[in-house]
């Protein structure tokens, strides 16, 4: 199955967090669109792996994505080296994207800066041929993404481009919603976190506001690229 864009995620929730409104747009277009997830968020303060996948089965259901995978890497602890990059290889090269979304380049938890070069590193070899993989016996082809573009999460990175998501925020918080275990919950018993707070909440939906207001729609998703952004002409420009 290709795919348009494959987006990765140290943690179930954080494609979502992050561009879940600009995957919903891009779905919306005809593209089509996967997620994979470096972790199940096993060291996550609430909740479990098991319920956390399953919320994330949900998430995806929400967002109409064609495929979600899980590559069960150690939450907390795994590495950008060989072992973890060919088996991001092995997802690229399987999907074949054209666009790839990945982590934010710098971030509060450590996995997201982390996962951002490990993604990053693994679309540039992907490309190189005398690397070789197979994926259930059947030796794979290479392939390398046309662009790779971070996308924002804890931290308010300066992107270097925005995109006009007004009219699928609904998309978004509602995916990021469907991990309750992880968000505010007033009946909930398990300890407080960075993320459980009402106000973590209400930013999902007031710094979309913020970005759209800096290029005068309702609501944007600001990421930011390895290579220059280009556009055909001026016009093209919001």
């Amino acid at each position: 199955m290709k795919l348009d864009i494959l987006a990765f995620g140290a943690h179930p929730d954080d494609v979502e967090l992050g561009c879940a409104a600009t995957i919903a747009k891009e779905i919306s277009q005809g593209k089509r669109v996967g997620i994979v997830d470096l972790t199940r968020g096993e060291l996550g303060t609430r909740g479990s792996a098991e319920l956390r996948d399953n919320e994330a089965r949900i998430a995806g259901e929400i967002l109409g994505i064609s495929v979600r995978e899980n590559l069960g890497f150690a939450d907390g602890f795994f590495k950008n080296d060989r072992e973890h990059q060919l088996e991001i290889i092995k997802m690229i090269r399987k999907y074949q994207p054209e666009i790839v979304l990945c982590n934010a380049i710098d971030d509060r938890h450590i996995d997201h800066p982390k996962g951002s070069k490990l993604v990053s590193d693994a679309c540039f070899l992907s490309g190189l041929l005398k690397i070789e993989t197979a994926l259930d016996g059947v030796k794979q082809e290479k392939w390398r993404p046309k662009q790779v573009y971070h996308y924002i999460q804890w931290k308010n990175i300066e992107p270097d481009f925005v995109v006009d998501v007004t009219g699928f925020m609904d998309k978004k918080i509602g995916s990021v919603m469907a991990y309750s275990s992880q968000f505010f919950d007033p009946k909930s018993n398990e300890p407080e976190t960075p993320i459980t707070s009402v106000n973590f909440t209400d930013s999902i939906e007031y710094r979309a506001r913020d970005l759209g207001r800096l290029i005068g729609v309702d609501f944007a998703e600001g990421f930011t690229s390895e290579r220059y952004v280009a556009v055909e002409n001026l016009s093209k420009l919001i």
